[in-house]
C-alpha cells in the first residue's frame, strides 16, 4: 500500500500543471472537440501515465489501443481515429497531434534556462578571436586563433572551438564540445555535450605492414538549424569538405566518416554510422544502429530500418531492411521463411527419408 501511494504522489508531481478548458485549448490548437468542451483540464501527460484531469495525445495509431485504458480526461488525436465505443472522455481532433501537445507543453514548461550575455574571466580566448554581440563564453571554454563566435551565441563550460572556425548567430554549444580547425557552423544550430566536430577521417595507407596515416586536410560544414546530439562524432573530409545541410537531426552516438554529404532535412537516429565518402539525400530517415558502406548514394525520402545495413545505392523514397539491405517487403518475406526453417527441415528430413526406403524397394524388385 505504501508502494502505491509512493507512486501516485510520484505520478502527481510529474504532471505538468495546465488549469484550462478543453474549449481554450482547442481554441488555442485550432481544433475541434468532440466530447465535453466545458471539462476542465488541469495537466498534460504521457498517454500511459495520465491521470483523471490530464490531457495526453495519440501519434501513433499502433498505441491506439491505449486510450480506452489511459485514465486522461482528454486526448488529442487525429481526424484518422475513430472515437466509436470509447467512453468518458472527449477529444480534440488537430491536424498532427504530436505537434499540437508540444505546443500545449510549451505554455506550461518550466522556463527555459537563459545564458546571461558575457565572457568568463575563466575562459580563455586566443589571438584574434572575435565573437558578435551578446555572446556567452562559459568558463573554462577554450577559443583558439582566428575564431569567430556569431551574436547571441553560447558557448558552454570546458568547450573547445580550434582555429579559424566560424560559428555562426544563435547557436547554443553545450559543455564539453570539441570543434576542431577551419570547422564552419551556421546559425540557430546545436551541438550537444561530448561531440567531436572537425576530427580527422579514419584515412590510412598500408605500406609494408605498416599503416601510414594520410592527412586529412579538408573540412567540416553544418548548415543553419541543424542539432548535433551527445558523443556524435563528424570526421573533417580528407579533401574538400564533410557537409551537414540546413535542418538535419543527429541523434546521439551517431558516427559520421570523411566527405560525407548529408542533405536537407534528414533523420539520423541513435548509433547509426556512415562510412566515408557516402552521399545521402534530402528527408532521408536512418533509424537506430543502421550502418551505411562508404562510397554509395541514398536518395532523397528513403527510409533505412533500425540495425539495416546498406552496401548499394539506394533509391528515391525506397524503404529498406535486414542485412544485406534489401526492399522491406523482400525482407518481410525472407524472415517469415526464417521462422518456417525447423518445421521444412523436419518435412525434407521426412521426404529424405521416404525415398531413400523407396530407393531400397527399387534395388530390392
Amino acid at each position: 500500500m505504501k508502494n502505491s501511494n509512493r507512486k501516485k504522489q510520484l505520478l502527481k508531481k510529474s504532471r505538468t500543471p495546465l488549469k484550462k478548458t478543453l474549449q481554450e485549448i482547442s481554441q488555442l490548437l485550432q481544433g475541434r472537440i468532440i466530447g465535453d468542451e466545458k471539462v476542465v483540464i488541469s495537466g498534460v501527460s504521457g498517454i500511459k501515465e495520465a491521470q483523471a484531469g490530464d490531457i495526453t495525445f495519440l501519434a501513433n495509431a499502433r498505441y491506439a489501443c491505449l486510450v480506452s485504458e489511459s485514465r486522461a480526461s482528454a486526448v488529442i488525436i487525429d481526424k484518422e481515429f475513430s472515437t466509436k465505443n470509447i467512453r468518458g472522455k472527449s477529444f480534440i481532433v488537430v491536424e498532427n497531434p504530436s505537434l499540437s501537445f508540444a505546443r500545449l507543453v510549451e505554455l506550461v514548461a518550466p522556463v527555459q534556462v537563459k545564458f546571461d550575455p558575457g565572457i568568463s574571466e575563466k575562459s580563455h580566448l586566443g589571438e584574434g578571436v572575435k565573437t558578435g554581440t551578446d555572446v556567452h563564453i562559459a568558463p573554462f571554454a577554450v577559443l583558439d586563433k582566428n575564431s569567430f563566435i556569431g551574436d547571441r551565441t553560447v558557448i558552454g563550460a570546458g568547450s573547445y572551438i580550434g582555429q579559424e572556425t566560424k560559428i555562426g548567430k544563435d547557436c547554443l554549444i553545450y559543455p564539453n564540445v570539441s570543434i576542431r580547425e577551419r570547422v564552419v557552423i551556421g546559425d540557430r544550430v546545436i551541438i550537444h555535450s561530448g561531440a567531436v566536430v572537425g576530427s580527422d577521417g579514419f584515412g590510412f595507407s598500408t605500406v609494408k605492414g605498416v599503416h601510414k596515416k594520410i592527412p586529412q586536410i579538408g573540412t567540416v560544414i553544418i548548415e543553419d538549424d541543424v542539432e548535433i546530439g551527445a558523443n556524435v562524432t563528424i570526421d573533417r573530409a580528407r579533401f574538400g569538405k564533410t557537409i551537414i545541410h540546413k535542418g538535419t537531426k543527429i541523434d546521439n552516438l551517431v558516427q559520421i566518416a570523411h566527405n560525407v554529404e548529408i542533405g536537407d532535412n534528414t533523420i539520423i537516429v541513435a548509433q547509426t554510422g556512415i562510412a566515408g565518402s557516402t552521399v545521402i539525400g534530402k528527408n532521408v530517415i536512418l533509424a537506430g544502429q543502421s550502418g551505411v558502406n562508404g562510397h554509395i548514394s541514398i536518395s532523397d525520402n528513403a527510409v533505412i530500418a533500425a540495425r539495416a545495413g546498406v552496401i548499394r545505392d539506394v533509391k528515391q523514397g525506397e524503404v529498406v531492411s535486414g542485412y544485406p539491405a534489401l526492399s522491406h517487403n523482400k525482407t518481410k518475406r525472407i524472415q517469415i521463411a526464417m521462422t518456417r526453417l525447423p518445421e521444412m527441415l523436419k518435412k525434407l528430413s521426412e521426404l529424405e527419408k521416404k525415398i531413400n526406403e523407396l530407393e531400397k524397394k527399387a534395388d530390392e524388385a
